[in-house]
């Protein structure tokens, strides 16, 4: 967290970030731009002050680097010092509809990453059980053989059928992408099915959490409610695995 609040004491760093809020995914030369009177190395160096903290991750496609906002680690901020005070906003996440198998690789339309304090194995366990999935993940629990082609469903403690879905690839311990479709809105449901991944990997004694967002028009309802909602996921799952609680609604 010191080095959050460090990141963010800069304005120059500031108006980085509100930028990416403003258009998530922009390369440096458009980042650039926002910082007209400092050198394309400074920005440089200021988005790697940014990239370190956790406020900023990157996605490189082709031979551009598109940087996203990650607000988890303020949510992060939030969840010990604000979110105890307040009622939890119930929104939840979703991903894109699947490309076309064979066409070129698009860059993510939004990326969540975080570091966990627990082993990959854990980390894992909390996203595909769903004894696990009820204690962050808005009280649904995720069912699926997990094996590509199979459905998923993530469901109320009634049974009923919150968001459905199908695995695309499924790496254990690795990655696991999926189309996600929301049933809890009309509205959403409308919207059809989006893409999802989800990837872990070992971060040197901790795990690195990202979460792929793709194709997404960012005016959409679907937009508004992954950005809205999953920095609360992905928080949630963190606390879980680090101190084997729910977090406090």
């Amino acid at each position: 967290m010191d080095e959050v609040f460090r990141a963010i004491n800069d304005p120059s760093r500031r108006r980085l970030l509100d930028a990416l809020f403003a258009e998530d995914g922009q390369t440096l030369g458009r980042l650039c731009d926002h910082l007209p009177t400092m050198t394309r190395y400074g920005v440089m160096n200021h988005l790697r002050v940014l990239e370190a903290a956790g406020l900023v991750t990157t996605r490189k496609v082709g031979r551009s680097k598109h940087h996203y906002l990650n607000p988890v680690p303020i949510r992060l901020i939030q969840d010990r010092w604000i979110s105890k005070y307040a009622k939890r906003t119930v929104e939840t996440m979703t991903a894109i509809k699947r490309t076309v198998e064979g066409e070129a690789m698009t860059a993510p339309s939004h990326v969540y990453t975080t570091y966990i304090a627990g082993s990959v194995a854990d980390v894992w366990r909390a996203i595909t059980d769903g004894d696990e999935t009820v204690k962050y993940f808005y009280e649904t629990r995720v069912e699926s053989t997990w094996e590509p082609g199979s459905s998923i469903r993530y469901l109320a403690e009634d049974g009923s059928v919150v968001a459905d879905g199908e695995i695309i690839s499924y790496e254990p311990e690795a990655r696991v992408e999926m189309l996600f479709h929301a049933r809890w809105d009309p509205e959403l449901e409308a919207e059809g099915p989006v893409r999802q991944a989800w990837i872990v990997a070992d971060a040197g004694g901790t795990t690195m959490l990202s979460v792929e967002m793709y194709d997404v028009a960012v005016d959409s309802k679907t937009f508004s409610e992954f950005t809205g909602g999953f920095p609360f996921i992905v928080s949630g799952l963190k606390t879980l695995v680090e101190t084997g609680k729910a977090m406090a609604a």
